[in-house]
């Protein structure tokens, strides 16, 4: 697949903004602030519909306007298509395919597929759990578009199984004496913890899955990186014990789970059981990286997640995804930049932030299209 055109008009600080992409390395140089970010930004949200700096869709419309656009023409094997992101101050963000509105925003994703690698994915390694939550959870939806919907869907049913067990919470524990919880209360917490496990049962599964394929393609990669001297270990660590890929026996497990750890979630307040609990655990030579590896350690353990990302996407969806890099290059050594050359060649289409050209190997430079971007403007 192939970004051939991106429009940008009120989208954070570009007013309006045309860029025709014409090599398949693009370098955007520029100071900082000045929008180089903002326009991987605009990429990611065309591939996930989400963005990794924000969650709110008025940080994304320019300041002294009420609504933002962003705009694409993907070129892919067998078809071209128009993309349209309309995002809005106030109101819900809307999108398009070849002007054709969408009713279901899950229809727009897999048109374009990106892998984006920034400075922030060092919290890959060394974030919370959360931040691996998440990264799994986006190259799921890339893969397997309808990933979204069911993710969406076990979070209405956390959100309303945690507001009632703040109700029961408040019944058991806000006085002294407590209050007896009805019995119909019991029997509401019971239909929540069928549907928490039904829908848990569906993202742990399918986390399992992608995780399978992209293990044995990171270490790979890894051991290539780090010329053979460093074995790598991913493992996917879900809240819930189970051995086999059979829904009725996750769904059991989790069931088993909670009424394990009720009287925690009652005293809490909150669920403690489900896939929102997993974890994703890195190890090098068997040992953690997020306590123990070294910088070049972590820059290595996530360049080689994110060409695994490549490879896996490019298997799956049948064609190379994008590749953003958001000024990350000038942190990677001259050996890692060259892996991350060899890697690349022409196979994806790739754009890259920086502040400076001399940071680059000389390849980079000579093969690439040069783009300078200055307060919100492509010169």
């Amino acid at each position: 697949m192939y970004l051939e055109k991106l429009y940008l008009t009120r989208f954070r600080n570009y007013w309006n903004c045309s860029v025709k992409f014409d090599a398949q390395k693009t370098i955007l140089v520029g100071n900082n602030a000045q929008g180089k970010s903002n326009l991987l930004e605009a990429v990611e949200l065309l591939a996930t519909l989400k963005s990794h700096r924000t969650t709110k869709d008025q940080d994304l419309v320019f300041q002294e306007a009420t609504v933002g656009q962003i705009e694409a023409l993907v070129k892919r094997r067998y078809s071209n298509s128009e993309l349209t992101l309309t995002l809005r101050q106030k109101g819900r963000r809307t999108v398009a395919i070849n002007h054709e509105s969408l009713r279901r925003q899950i229809d727009f994703l897999g048109v374009l597929n990106a892998v984006e690698f920034s400075s922030l994915d060092l919290d890959l390694v060394r974030g919370s759990p959360e931040k691996r939550r998440h990264w799994l959870d986006a190259l799921l939806i890339q893969i397997e578009p309808i990933y979204a919907y069911i993710l969406q869907e076990y979070n209405k049913v956390l959100r309303q199984r945690n507001a009632l067990l703040k109700k029961i919470r408040k019944s058991l524990y806000d006085d002294e004496m407590g209050s007896p919880v009805e019995d119909s209360t019991w029997e509401q917490l019971a239909l929540w913890d069928a549907q928490l496990a039904a829908n848990g049962s569906r993202v742990m599964r399918r986390r399992a899955r992608v995780m399978e394929r992209l293990t044995p393609i990171a270490q790979q990669w890894h051991s290539r990186i780090s010329h053979a001297t460093e074995k790598l270990d991913i493992d996917y660590a879900p809240n819930v014990n189970w051995s086999e890929d059979n829904p009725e026996q996750v769904q059991q497990a989790i069931l088993n789970r909670i009424k394990l750890r009720q009287a925690a979630e009652h005293n809490l307040g909150t669920t403690v059981v489900g896939p929102h609990r997993d974890e994703v655990e890195f190890k090098i030579n068997e040992t953690p990286a997020r306590s123990y590896g070294s910088q070049g350690q972590q820059r290595t353990l996530v360049l080689a997640l994110k060409l695994a990302e490549l490879e896996l996407i490019e298997t799956v969806v049948g064609e190379p995804p994008l590749l953003l890099l958001d000024d990350v290059l000038a942190e990677l050594d001259l050996d890692r930049q060259n892996q991350l050359l060899s890697a690349i060649e022409d196979r994806f289409q790739t754009l890259i932030t920086t502040t400076h050209l001399n940071s680059f190997d000389q390849q980079w430079v000579n093969s690439s299209q040069i783009l300078t971007v200055e307060k919100g403007e492509i010169i």
